[in-house]
């Protein structure tokens, strides 16, 4: 009996067999070999993709962190690597205290670990598509390289043999591809019998296995560690939570002070609270210095907590000469010396969805040092934005080219001395032209304050911005003196300044958003008074109309103020009043208009 022959599936078929092994091959390729150079904490480290089903973080002689991944039978290996010689320290820990300093400092890092997970996940899943991009783009090069050295007559011949076992080879490959996956699962020398850590139970960490010298480290300090973890975590819960409470009780002032000026007929009531005078917050008598050597103390600065309303005694109530409601006003949140501090980033955001900001105004120093493991604080700040909300930043002096790539990574628009359009505001702002580095002092980026001041003075006098964003107050002196911009936003003194007269126009210096003290970690639990500030412009009249402060303080209270009213800023001196008899005021004005024809001349 003749045996049937074998029939062959059809071209498309085997084409397309061939195109999904292709794709598959190069798509485990690519995830197995997936690589990224990063940061853990203040190290520098490399993730690397692996089959284990573990993520190992290796410290090295100390030995190993060992937790079951959450991908499954993928896992990450971390090699820790050492600190940047870049990030330095003021102080050396020679004492317990200084230990407690180190460890408070790792705590910044490891108290926000989805951030760093996000940002090792997006790195790892970029690099595995390019590899795998590359693998196909190898794979089809060899295999068109073959088909035409081969020629058509020995693909014939090479088709007849292989074209009927089409699913034989099929099966084949997927059983190889398999046992090599089961195989290289299995291939790493893994202790099983390492016990799991108590230490971390109810943490991210918990189930973690500690093999080496690691154990003992961890069971001696680890507790110490969880505890300033969990007095930091229980801290900021409590802040949070009382600005929450805070929040809500100061709308419902604001509702009836709003209510209360319908009924009127007026805008005048817009910056005076209606209610009982309060007690003074725990913390309205702290007066916090600035964190840094570098940061100026401004002459006359308005201590932080200080009352509102005293501050702001020329404030002018705004005309009700039209009908104005607060959908028209667009609002922006300030933040400003945030110095790493990720454990605000909820309660910045809670304000930013809670007022309809529009966008958050940074005014700078992001971080503590500008170095690529502090890419984690951008990362945090990042996502303190809700959706459709806009971030601008003009980055301080203690942040580097390094956070400025970083933010726009990350879709941050970062001022680099030109006029942008922010919901219908003109915003004009760059770079500190200084930088400062812990241990090193403070340089020049290449133009002195008072070049990069003219610099934006000529771009704003032929700009014609609503906004000046800088993080130096001083760098915007020129600028408001030529009446070219009328609000000057900025931070760096670490202590807030209201509103005031500067030329001819507004400035306002925004408190650190970090709590920033002198001498004081700006981690863990806040040591000073931490400044948001809420702004709010009229895109008809073109200019900030009223402000809010929010503050929250060490004790983990909060208070919210009720909507101060702008002052106006001051008018240009009347050239032609008081004219000596004999000189027309027509005449004068039109000479000081830049009008054509003789000068007048004064007897």
């Amino acid at each position: 009996m003749t045996k049937a022959a074998r029939r062959s599936p059809a071209p498309w078929v085997r084409w397309t067999l061939a195109g999904v092994l292709a794709v598959l091959a190069s798509a485990w390729f690519g995830v197995t070999t997936a690589g990224a150079n990063l940061s853990l904490g203040p190290h520098e480290a490399r993730y690397q993709v692996t089959t284990s089903g573990e993520v190992v973080a290796d410290l090295g002689p100390l030995g190993t962190m060992r937790i079951d991944s959450p991908a499954g039978p993928l896992g990450v290996d971390v090699t820790i690597r050492e600190i940047p010689a870049d990030l330095f320290q003021i102080d050396q820990a020679t004492t317990l205290d200084g230990l407690s300093d180190d460890l408070q400092s790792y705590l910044q890092f490891f108290s926000t670990p989805d951030v760093t997970i996000r940002e090792v996940t997006h790195a790892l899943v970029v690099d595995a598509v390019r590899r795998t991009v590359v693998a196909l783009v190898v794979v089809a090069a060899v295999g068109g390289g073959l088909w035409f050295l081969v020629g058509e007559a020995r693909r014939r011949e090479i088709a007849r043999v292989v074209a009927p076992r089409t699913w034989e080879i099929t099966a084949a490959v997927c059983v190889v591809a398999l046992l090599g996956g089961t195989l290289s699962a299995d291939d790493r020398d893994t202790p099983q019998n390492a016990p799991v850590s108590p230490v971390f139970a109810g943490t991210a960490l918990e189930g973690a296995r500690l093999t080496g010298r690691l154990a003992g480290v961890i069971d001696t300090y680890g507790a110490q560690l969880l505890g300033i973890y969990r007095d930091n975590e229980k801290f900021y819960a409590d802040a949070r939570a009382a600005l929450r409470t805070e929040w809500d009780r100061q709308a419902g002032v604001d509702q009836r002070i709003a209510l209360a000026a319908a009924s009127q007929g007026t805008a005048g009531l817009a910056g005076h609270d209606l209610t009982a005078p309060e007690e003074p917050s725990p913390g309205d008598a702290a007066t916090p210095d600035a964190a840094t050597p570098d940061a100026a103390t401004p002459d006359a600065a308005t201590p932080d907590g200080a009352a509102t309303a005293e501050a702001t005694p020329a404030a002018t109530p705004v005309a009700a000469d039209r009908e104005e409601t607060e959908d028209d006003l667009v609002t922006f949140l300030v933040v400003s010396d945030l110095h790493c501090n990720m454990s605000m980033t909820p309660l910045i955001r809670d304000i930013a969805e809670r007022s309809g900001a529009k966008a958050i105004l940074d005014a700078g120093d992001t971080t503590m040092n500008g170095t690529a493991v502090e890419r984690v604080c951008v990362d945090s700040f990042a996502t303190a934005r809700p959706k459709g909300v806009d971030y601008v930043v003009s980055d301080g002096n203690h942040d580097s080219t390094l956070v400025s790539d970083a933010q726009r990574a990350q879709g941050l628009t970062v001022l680099d001395g030109s006029v942008v359009d922010v919901a219908g505001v003109r915003i004009l702002g760059d770079r500190d032209p200084n930088e400062t580095r812990v241990g090193a002092g403070t340089s020049s980026r290449g133009e002195t304050l008072d070049e990069a001041a003219q610099r934006l003075a000529d771009t704003a006098c032929a700009e014609d911005p609503d906004l000046l964003l800088v993080h130096t107050p001083a760098v915007g002196d020129t600028t408001l003196r030529a009446g070219c911009v009328p609000f000057q936003v900025s931070g760096h003194t670490h202590r807030r300044r209201d509103p005031s007269d500067v030329g001819l126009g507004l400035r306002y210096v925004n408190g650190s958003t970090a709590g920033a003290l002198s001498g004081q970690p700006t981690v863990g639990p806040l040591h000073g008074i931490a400044e948001m500030t809420l702004l709010r412009f009229d895109p008809v009249e073109r200019r900030f109309v009223d402000w809010k402060l929010v503050e929250v303080f060490p004790d983990t209270t909060a208070k919210v103020s009720p909507w101060q009213m702008m002052p106006l800023p001051a008018q240009p001196a009347d050239e032609c009043a008081n004219l000596p008899e004999g000189i027309d005021r027509e005449d004068c004005n039109l000479q000081h208009d830049g009008a054509e024809g003789e000068p007048v001349e004064t007897p």
